[in-house]
């Protein structure tokens, strides 16, 4: 199973949070649908014939593109990729962009069958705060006018931590989630990432910082309220009904192969890893030389070894030492069962058989714990 990340870059403005690398001119659009579909050519070897099951629209803001645009870029997979028929395909929208027009044109003329609708919260000053570009109205219309048309199969974010979020704030935006029945969420918490607007306007003081214990809180909030009804958390930042799992983002998870297209896009295939560069400029003059301008990097053992740490644990199937054993051999699994005996001992882990799960606890610190379980010899 393989999935297919098409990155699209456009944003109408940079929220303070987000270090995804993202444009706001729109100078090289016709340039840039071209080069995509030029790599999408160029590419087309590196999944190895494996089946495409996903193909996932990401950003960015995808749902900048027209249909056409969108259809385009679908034909072109299509022709060069081994494509499942169930192929599940989504696409990350803007409440704003999701009127009841364009809502109806993806429905009736392309193959798009999931939205991820960047909501991150239905309260306007945390909107404010995180410099979005919609308000809770948008949002609540966006995911009213997606069901209407008959999109079932939707996936919300919602963002936690933010400061001007209190406890009840956070209570009442997963009960609007709950309250228009959506099958699937993600939700996380709020990140100073280095370099953005939001570290430089709280290094400033000119907003307020986020608060450790308060992202805690909303933490322990939104895994009660979600398995009360009846989500599953399945990895670390998503919860869904059964039946619901992203398939995309799950291929992730559990070390599946796929490609990335376009500026600053990832790929991974089992034996390397490779990056786009990270400049719409660059990436369109590409096309013009036929090349990708791209780096790689061979996996070794180790780095393979820790990739499957980091992943499995942040989801409900957990770590597998069997699989460590027939994958990585003898002197990963001896490694993993030894260290991860701490988090054992301190309740953050828990053993089952051969697999490894977070507890409650656990998930609070899950970056933490698996680092530090990766090998470094």
């Amino acid at each position: 199973m393989a999935g297919l990340y098409i990155h699209i870059p456009f944003c109408r403005q940079k929220c303070h949070y987000c270090n995804f690398y993202t444009v706001i001119s729109q100078r090289y659009r016709k340039q840039f649908i071209s080069a995509l579909k030029h790599e999408l050519e160029l590419q087309k070897y590196y999944l190895e014939n494996q089946q495409v099951n996903t193909i996932y629209f990401g950003g960015g803001t995808p749902s900048m593109l027209s249909t056409n645009e969108i259809i385009s870029l679908i034909d072109t997979v299509s022709l060069n990729y081994n494509v499942n028929s169930d192929v599940e395909i989504t696409l990350e929208a803007n409440p704003d962009d999701l009127s009841s027009d364009f809502l109806r044109q993806i429905k009736n003329e392309t193959p798009v069958n999931r939205f991820s609708i960047g909501v991150q919260s239905f309260y306007d000053d945390d909107l404010a705060y995180l410099n979005r570009i919609h308000n809770g109205k948008h949002a609540r219309n966006a995911i009213y006018e997606a069901l209407k048309l008959g999109f079932n199969n939707l996936t919300i974010d919602l963002i936690y931590g933010i400061p001007t979020l209190t406890n009840e704030k956070w209570k009442t935006n997963l009960q609007t989630f709950f309250d228009f029945g959506l099958p699937h969420l993600s939700s996380y918490a709020l990140t100073v990432e280095p370099k953005t607007n939001l570290q430089v306007l709280i290094d400033k003081q000119k907003i307020a910082p986020t608060l450790e214990d308060q992202t805690v809180d909303h933490f322990e909030i939104l895994l009660e309220q979600t398995e009360r009804k009846g989500f599953i958390h399945y990895e670390i930042s998503n919860f869904a009904l059964p039946g619901y799992y992203s398939k995309h983002n799950s291929i992730y998870w559990l070390g599946g192969h796929y490609l990335g297209v376009g500026p600053s896009a990832h790929s991974f295939n089992g034996k390397t890893r490779q990056w786009n560069v990270k400049s719409m400029k660059q990436y369109c003059e590409a096309e013009i030389i036929d090349q990708i301008v791209l780096e790689k990097e061979q996996l070794t053992t180790e780095q393979q070894y820790n990739e499957y740490v980091m992943t499995s644990l942040r989801t409900s199937w957990g770590c597998d030492t069997e699989h460590i054993y027939n994958v990585f051999g003898e002197k990963y699994a001896r490694f993993f069962t030894e260290k991860v005996e701490q988090y054992i001992r301190k309740n953050q882990i828990q053993q089952v058989k051969n697999i490894y799960k977070l507890t409650h606890a656990g998930k609070l610190f899950a970056d933490g714990i698996a680092a530090g379980l990766f090998h470094d010899f």
